[in-house]
């Protein structure tokens, strides 16, 4: 008989990754007081504007854990931004349908379960597998109805809440005063509408027309200047770092009554054939001298750069076109209609999306070359997911290759390995396996999204979203799940092929076991390497010797670590699926997902507060789809159970669970019906509250003349108050007090009535009086405006380079040799008196981010 690793698995499991939590925690709790560049950045780096970084927690080993998890949802949402805070929403989310689940489940399915008869062990005893009477199999049926039917409220109630707020801040001075808010961009535009004119009788509020351009041979020479300028800055300081450091030297040796006027000038102390030099070519190029050579190119490159940018009037039309609106609502009205009477031209269209997120050249795409390019990226991206199960089934297999020990003959020493090493080789080496074979992919789906012409970074996370969210229920889930279920039964099958079905439905709850090491090493050994920042220190030791710029050292010093919504959302999507998916078979694992989850919150939490940067904006769109891609694990699950039933021959089960399997299918279906168009446009009603909260008459139509952007103060609050709104709701004076009737009540409101009707306790008026952060409001130059969505080479202006200041005059004497070529300072950066360079200032082209 094989022997159970159930047990031995899941305790290593526990053990293993709870010494590295521990020790990660305490490396925290010890360096968190006295690193604060690593571990609270966002409080003081002059990079942020004051207004927009965080409080710092309070001093001491364990105070600042309290303080964390009492913020308010509006000062997580302002500091985190509306990703960031949903991010953090759905892992609260999973952590409530856990310890729900617990409640429900725990009380009747352990001791049916456990008193099954099946002659389980360990872990194995508590789950489906040691059912051996199929009367019993009742309980799990109707406890999947009560359960799942509480997740799928649950799910409803997240779309009412996350539609509230999104539309609640969408709305907000914040967002609306952007020019992003009221702009579209159009694809697939016909020649006979590329014009300005003919684009502004189409849409008569209109009121500027960018028509993207063929810019690639300016974009090439803005490269190559770029190019040039910080090679000659790293030249630059290279030289002065080798001339302060013979200085020095020299005057070490002379002694101490030589004083700096006694100096000769740098070449005396670099000559030239010690001076920075670099090959044209890669080992057979020409060698030239850095600072020389790329002087005079720049002198040549940049007047040639400038006179393409003053004539980029005349470079050749693309097929799409960004418009302005003189307001958001008539832009989010352009944005949903239809706009041509041919399929697919002017369209696909988007809004929102602001100039330093566009990806350039995927502007150009005809409607056939993009349906080709779409297509052929998914059929890649569907071979690459059957390619990758190759070694994802190995992985799977290792997690139970006791089993098969019976014919590879040569695995049995495993068995007699002691108890520790057996549950390290079965539970913790298959689980880090399979997080490092996850972890290749984001690069290549990422290609995937640009190539398929995704026109913004944010959209191409959105798209990475869904791939790697299939990536991770095929591969991570249900190729390891059928390994592991498969090599656990391999034996048997081998000698009875008859019985594989049923031997692989008997086995499948013991996977779980799998995934329960899975869920111990997301919730411990990562969540305690998010608290550690085990990277940022390894950069910042280490990686930090290789600055040898004042601008590296800026950069070094000034950049946050980064994030990815695509690749970071369906992890934790996929871990969600399979707690659910296992819920009824083994509902021990909801413990496991509760903690883990719960770990992985305050994690998070800490690091979008105070380490991260705030990542693209998605304005929240990732969190819809997971809600939906939760759906998997509903569906999953109830195939499951009707696979088991099927092998128990328990039809009247088969029947109760195809009833729920269709009335979730249904539930589904009508939600997105009702959810999906309130996601993707502005509706009607909310742009009346909104100009009835600013006493804006809709009845009279917004000429070109006079945009609300002009009319209006951009910097002013106009967030609606009770008072105002009781002024200028048509003379309805019920509204404001209805609202505040429902206020008073939600004030009062029992915590079941709250869960239950998010309609009235969580509904847009809530919302945008509730949720709605003091984020600044942008203010725009009229030229900022006009060229907002010029292309970014139209508007590139070469580098300022950036060099260290010496006492002795040198870096002056570059400073006058270069500057009639291209700008160059000394300020914010000067040689210490070991000739270290030593930044302390911004860099002389910095300008602070501003959002359009």
């Amino acid at each position: 008989m094989a022997r159970s690793s159930s047990t031995s698995a899941v305790v290593s499991a526990i053990v293993f990754n709870g010494i590295i939590f521990v020790a990660f925690i305490s490396g925290f709790l010890l360096l968190r007081p006295k690193d604060k560049r690593i571990y609270q950045p966002k409080t003081f780096l002059e990079s942020i504007p004051e207004n927009e970084r965080t409080e710092p927690l309070p001093p001491g080993y364990l105070a600042w854990l309290k303080a964390l998890v009492l913020k308010p949802d509006i000062y997580v949402l302002r500091q985190t931004g509306l990703d960031g805070y949903f991010f953090l929403r759905y892992l609260k989310f999973v952590v409530f349908i856990s310890f729900v689940g617990i409640i429900m489940l725990w009380p009747i399915l352990l001791p049916v379960n456990a008193t099954g008869g099946g002659g389980q062990s360990g872990f194995d005893l508590l789950s489906f597998a040691n059912i051996a009477n199929q009367d019993r199999y009742y309980a799990h049926v109707f406890l999947c109805w009560f359960f799942f039917g509480f997740i799928l409220f649950a799910i409803y109630r997240e779309f009412i809440y996350f539609i509230s707020v999104r539309q609640a801040v969408l709305t907000s001075p914040q967002y609306w005063n952007r020019v992003s808010f009221r702009t579209v961009l159009f694809q697939t535009v016909p020649d006979s509408y590329l014009n300005e004119r003919t684009l502004l009788s189409l849409f008569p509020e209109a009121r500027n027309v960018w028509i993207n351009r063929n810019h690639k041979a300016l974009a090439d020479k803005v490269d190559k200047r770029d190019k040039l300028a910080l090679q000659l800055e790293v030249a630059e300081v290279k030289l002065l770092k080798t001339a302060v450091k013979k200085r020095l030297k020299a005057d070490k040796k002379v002694g101490a009554d030589t004083t700096v006027e006694q100096g000769g000038t740098i070449d005396t102390y670099v000559p030239e054939k010690k001076r920075p030099t670099r090959r044209l070519k890669p080992i057979i190029g020409k060698k030239v001298d850095t600072i020389q050579y790329n002087r005079s190119e720049l002198a040549e490159l940049d007047p040639e750069v400038k006179r393409m940018q003053d004539d980029y009037m005349s470079a050749k039309r693309l097929n799409s076109a960004f418009i302005e609106f003189n307001t958001p609502e008539a832009a989010f009205d352009a944005y949903q209609l239809v706009a041509h009477h041919m399929p697919l031209h002017m369209a696909p269209r988007y809004i929102g999306l602001r100039p330093d997120d566009i990806i350039w050249p995927n502007l150009r795409l005809l409607w056939w070359e993009r349906l080709i390019r779409k297509y052929a990226t998914a059929a890649f991206i569907i071979a690459l997911i059957v390619f990758w199960a190759i070694p994802v089934a190995v992985v799977g297999a290792i997690s139970n290759i006791t089993y098969i020990t019976d014919r590879v003959t040569f695995l049995r020493f495993i068995l007699n390995l002691p108890p520790f090493l057996f549950g390290i080789i079965t539970a913790i080496l298959p689980t880090i396996m399979l997080f490092a074979l996850m972890a290749l992919l984001p690069v290549i789906l990422r290609l995937m999204a640009r190539l398929a012409g995704v026109p913004s970074h944010s959209l191409v996370e959105l798209h990475v979203q869904n791939s790697y969210f299939g990536f991770q229920v095929v591969q991570v889930f249900l190729v390891t799940t059928l390994a592991s279920s498969a090599s656990s039964v391999v034996t048997q099958i081998i000698n009875d092929p008859t019985s594989a079905m049923s031997l692989l439905a008997n086995n499948l709850p013991k996977s779980s076991n799998f995934y329960i090491s899975y869920l111990i090493l997301q919730g411990l050994s990562i969540g305690g390497g998010l608290f550690l920042q085990i990277g940022g220190l390894i950069l910042s030791r280490i990686m930090s010797f290789l600055d040898n710029t004042p601008r590296k050292m800026y950069k070094r010093w000034s950049g946050l670590s980064a994030i990815g919504w695509g690749t970071l959302f369906p992890v934790y999507t996929n871990l969600a699926v399979i707690a659910i998916t296992y819920s009824i078979i083994s509902p021990i694992i909801l413990l496991f997902s509760g903690v883990g989850f719960a770990i992985l919150y305050v994690a998070y939490l800490y690091n979008l507060m105070y380490v991260y940067q705030p990542p693209l904006d998605l304005t929240g769109l990732s969190y819809p789809r997971a809600l939906w891609q939760t759906f998997t694990g509903l569906y999953l699950a109830l195939v499951c159970l009707l696979g088991l039933f099927a092998v128990g021959k328990n039809w009247a089960c088969i029947v109760l669970t195809a009833i729920m399997l269709i009335f979730t299918a249904f539930f589904q279906i009508s939600l997105q019906t009702a959810i999906v168009p309130l996601i993707d446009v502005l509706p009607k009603s909310i742009e009346m509250e909104r100009a009835h909260a600013l006493g804006v008459d809709r009845s009279t139509p917004v000429g070109r003349s006079t945009p609300v952007g002009r009319s209006s103060p951009v910097n002013e609050d106009t967030t609606p108050t009770l008072t105002e709104k009781s002024t200028t709701h048509n003379n309805d004076v019920k509204a404001p007090a209805v609202y505040e009737a429902n206020r008073k009540k939600a004030m009062y409101a029992k915590p079941i009535f709250r869960f239950l009707r998010p309609d009235i306790y969580s509904s847009y008026l809530e919302m945008k009086h509730t949720m709605v952060p003091d984020w600044p409001v942008p203010e725009y130059s009229v030229e900022e405006e006009r060229s907002a969505y010029d292309s970014p080479t139209v508007t590139a202006v070469a580098p300022f380079l950036w060099i260290p200041r010496d006492p002795y005059g040198w870096s002056k004497t570059e400073i006058d040799n270069t500057v009639s070529v291209i700008g160059i300072s000394d300020k914010g950066s000067h040689f210490d008196e070991k000739g270290r360079i030593v930044r302390h200032g911004l860099p002389p082209d910095y300008e602070p981010v501003k959002h359009l």
